[in-house]
């Protein structure tokens, strides 16, 4: 029987495996991909309220807190469907925080918003779509109390917000359309475990195969270094 270990796993161990070498074992063992579904529509905006412009197109992202984004995506279990939110720093791929409700409303990303603010300090854009929780006055008003520049996606433009679309899409085959949760609390759980490998874990591919967290870090004491040299 072949046993095919994780890429991570490989890679902490030192071993390089082909793509090729990956597709014979898939073969072998009958591996097929998890494909994402199509979504349910999570961006209700409101007409009255303000759409601030993109500001992220063709911008150098060279640092932590340069840019976070943050998005609503939505999770099936059998006690019902529950929404997943989080804030992603572009630079590092780190998630900073998140957080599951049954309810998809401007507490649900308040309370994401104030996390991230208190254990990660202020970006200096923050990229959300154009859903009523986003542009509400209690949020955008905490973006600009703390300097923020706020940056919206365009209408129906999910590629504008391509770095926490793609978080989802790990998240979702790699761990969470894998499982059957029968409640919501075995989906925190989870969430709050992949969320851990993720950041601390996994290596991202985007990075030169480093872990998010790492990068972060990193990138957060060379700035205070610079800061301190100049």
């Amino acid at each position: 029987m072949v046993r095919l270990k994780y890429t991570s796993s490989c890679l902490k161990d030192g071993f390089k495996v082909s793509l090729n070498t990956v597709a014979s074992y898939r073969q072998q063992m009958g591996l097929k991909a998890v494909l994402a579904v199509k979504q349910v529509n999570t961006t209700i905006p409101i007409k009255e309220h303000k759409k601030d412009t993109y500001k992220l197109r063709d911008l150098d992202i060279s640092h932590a807190n340069q840019v976070w984004s943050t998005d609503i995506t939505y999770i099936k279990t059998k006690e019902g469907m529950v929404y997943l939110a989080a804030i992603i720093d572009w630079h590092s791929k780190a998630v900073l925080a998140h957080k599951i409700s049954n309810t998809m409303d401007s507490f649900l990303v308040m309370d994401v918003l104030d996390e991230a603010l208190s254990l990660y300090g202020t970006p200096e854009i923050f990229n959300t779509d154009q859903g009523s929780q986003y542009t509400s006055e209690i949020h955008t008003q905490r973006l600009k109390n703390k300097g923020i520049t706020i940056s919206m996606d365009g209408k129906g433009r999910a590629t504008d917000n391509i770095c926490i679309e793609r978080f989802w899409r790990s998240a979702k085959c790699e761990r969470i359309y894998l499982n059957e949760y029968g409640s919501i609390r075995a989906l925190i759980e989870d969430v709050d475990d992949y969320i851990e490998f993720y950041n601390h874990q996994r290596f991202h591919e985007t990075l030169d195969y480093k872990k998010p967290m790492n990068v972060y870090r990193e990138s957060i004491l060379a700035n205070e270094q610079q800061n301190e040299a100049a």
